[in-house]
């Protein structure tokens, strides 16, 4: 079962936090608060007592015949208050006064009786009382006083405001309780809109957005990624509505041709020689269907991050220098000239097939969509921490639109050129996912003198590059 404050909803979450915290807050302010009137009021109760023991000693006279007599008037006396009592003896014991008020307290012990004021707070039947005891001469004898107050009517007034500080908090709890739900119901009402909003966006309708009304606060900021994740969502859908109309075609074509030969072969008797034809096309077709299936893996792995690489140091000119070797046969053909201009020891860390994958496929594009007798540039520059690999070629250039979408999967700018050279738009998007994963980045624009140039970035490599024996005995594959 849920627990109730995990399906609670927000704004009774946020109620009830902020409804117990100000209970906390309300609680520590209401102690405080009576712990320091009682501190008050005692201090206040304690500064009367000396006032009331001053007045006391006025009315201690030595007599004539050297007694010590209590000479206050009844109509002045302090005494005459129920709550207020004096009570005097002398150093031997011998009381000399006791106002009525007081004749309930116990009498002082004289003996602990020292010349420093002592203040003390005692019960006498049933009623709290406050003392002032100390030593005065009077006529140069030695007297004990002691002045007493009744704390009744200061405990009673202590219990009131105990008592309104008590009651009062639960009710401004509940007033802050109401008023913080109408506030986080005021505040959470946008996102609420929000989200019937974003519910009405289907898959059909990823091109509508989300109405920011206020785009600097925290609602605000919170519809613009959502807005930014629906753009990259329409972004991804049209990309693989693309993908899987290309991947369709491409897979139907190679099949249309093996479905007809093989039609045509069962329509009517052929020769041998015939039928090693038609089985050679179909072989053909076979071939193209698997490269490209095979092709799909690699880079449905490569989406997956499921390759594992073998890093090392790596000589890029000596790298590229290999890949124009094999493909120089290409070049050949269309009496093209390609040459490298890399210096020696410019080292990149990366997995050495990937990368040679990623230099074959943007050379073989150079030379496939370059005219014959052109000339391809390669040159191999070492740029602070990084390295520049760049492939120039004299082909027909790319235009500004297509240069974002020129590493798409499936993508081609002229689709008959692309099927007459057997490419199925997939080698760009190879070498983009090569350079990437080994920390590089890869990007094209027209040339000065036309064509394109292609540009491969890597960050430079401080180990000490492998030797020929160490690359000879280096993995012969990518491991998927």
């Amino acid at each position: 079962m849920t627990p109730w404050w995990s399906a609670a909803s927000i704004r009774v979450r946020l109620t009830a936090w902020y409804a117990l915290v100000l209970s906390l807050m309300l609680a520590v302010y209401a102690t405080a608060t009576f712990v320091a009137v009682r501190h008050e009021f005692f201090e206040q109760f304690d500064d009367q007592l000396h006032d009331d023991f001053e007045t006391a000693e006025g009315f201690l006279t030595s007599a004539g015949d050297g007694r010590v007599v209590w000479s206050g008037d009844r109509r002045h006396d302090p005494d005459n208050d129920e709550d207020r009592g004096s009570d005097v003896w002398l150093a031997s014991g011998e009381p000399v006064y006791r106002s009525g008020a007081s004749a309930s307290l116990p009498p002082v012990a004289l003996a602990a009786t020292t010349a420093q004021r002592r203040y003390e707070s005692i019960v006498a039947d049933g009623h709290p009382w406050r003392t002032l005891t100390g030593t005065s001469l009077v006529g140069g004898r030695a007297v004990v006083l002691r002045v007493s107050r009744s704390e009744t009517h200061l405990r009673t007034q202590l219990w009131e405001v105990l008592v309104v500080l008590v009651l009062g908090l639960p009710v401004v709890v509940v007033l802050a309780g109401v008023g913080g739900f109408a506030l986080a119901r005021r505040a959470l009402t946008p996102i609420d809109h929000l989200a019937s909003e974003a519910r009405r966006i289907t898959a059909e309708r990823l091109h509508e957005r989300l109405s920011v009304p206020n785009q600097h606060d925290e609602i605000g900021r919170l519809a613009a990624v959502i807005n930014d994740t629906f753009a990259r969502l329409e972004s991804s859908f049209d990309q693989l509505r693309r993908f899987t109309a290309d991947a369709s075609h491409e897979l139907r074509t190679p099949l249309s041709v093996i479905r007809g030969i093989g039609e045509a072969g069962l329509g009517e008797t052929r020769t041998p020689a015939e039928y090693k034809e038609a089985m050679g096309s179909m072989l053909e077709e076979v071939d193209r269907l698997t490269n490209l299936v095979d092709t799909l893996l690699r880079l449905s792995h490569g989406d997956a991050g499921t390759v594992r690489l073998s890093r090392s140091a790596i000589d890029l000119g000596q790298l590229t220098r290999d890949v124009v070797s094999s493909l120089g046969i290409l070049a050949e053909e269309r009496n093209q000239r390609v040459t490298v201009d890399a210096a020696d020891g410019i080292a990149v860390t990366a997995d050495r097939l990937v990368l040679r994958e990623a230099i074959t496929n943007v050379v073989d594009n150079a030379i496939k969509y370059s005219p014959r007798a052109s000339a391809i540039d390669i040159r191999v520059d070492a740029d602070g921490h990084q390295v520049d690999l760049t492939v120039a070629d004299a082909g027909p250039g790319i235009a500004a639109d297509d240069r974002e979408r020129i590493f798409d999967r499936f993508f081609r700018l002229d689709e008959a050129r692309s099927r007459e050279n057997g490419g199925a738009g997939l080698g760009l998007a190879i070498a983009k996912w090569a350079v990437e994963v080994n920390g590089g980045h890869i990007s094209v624009e027209n040339g000065a003198a036309g064509g394109s140039v292609f540009r491969i970035v890597l960050p430079i490599s401080t180990p000490p590059i492998a030797s020929d024996h160490e690359r000879a005995t280096q993995r012969m594959g990518v491991h998927v």
